[in-house]
């Protein structure tokens, strides 16, 4: 059984899988996640009157930054060089939310879905953070990959997701 799981080695440990022989191919993920708040939360983020500052600009270059750095956050990931990374924002007040997109790029050999989700994850608690202080409450939520291009596996697209439009 061990042998089936490429993150362990004959004796059952953890180890990096090895990519060293496959192709680089032109790779990129998409990601999506949602913080929930009360009504009065989000009209403050709206019109930047949140304390601490303009909390979607701070949580795109926090979710930036976190890209960049998953593999120092996730033990099995493999530092790549990310040629692009793009988060997108949408108010949504029907359901009192704001939805987080990262889409991630890299020409490398292995995919890119653990920094697409790295960064949709940093970006809501970084949401959560700057406005903790009027609403602790928040839920951050549905952090899922919607999409993936590139190598070996090919294109996944989860069934139901809708592109946003590029801003």
């Amino acid at each position: 059984m061990a042998d089936d799981l490429t993150h362990f080695n004959s004796e059952g440990r953890a180890r990096m899988v090895e990519v060293g022989e496959k192709p680089e191919t032109n790779r990129e993920a998409v990601a999506r996640g949602t913080v929930f708040m009360k009504p009065e939360t989000l009209e403050l983020i709206q019109s930047r009157n949140i304390a601490k500052g303009d909390v979607l600009a701070v949580a795109q270059i926090a979710g930036i930054m976190g890209a960049k750095r998953t593999a120092e956050l996730i033990p099995m990931c493999h530092p790549l060089f990310i040629s692009g990374i793009d988060l997108q924002f949408r108010i949504n007040p029907d359901r009192s939310s704001v939805e987080i997109e990262a889409r991630v790029r890299c020409q490398g050999k292995t995919g890119v879905e653990m920094e697409a989700l790295t960064a949709v994850s940093i970006a809501a608690l970084t949401i959560y953070d700057m406005c903790k202080a009027v609403d602790r409450g928040m839920v951050i939520g549905e952090i899922r990959l919607t999409e993936k291009t590139g190598g070996k596996s090919g294109t996944y697209r989860r069934e139901g997701e809708e592109p946003w439009e590029k801003s």
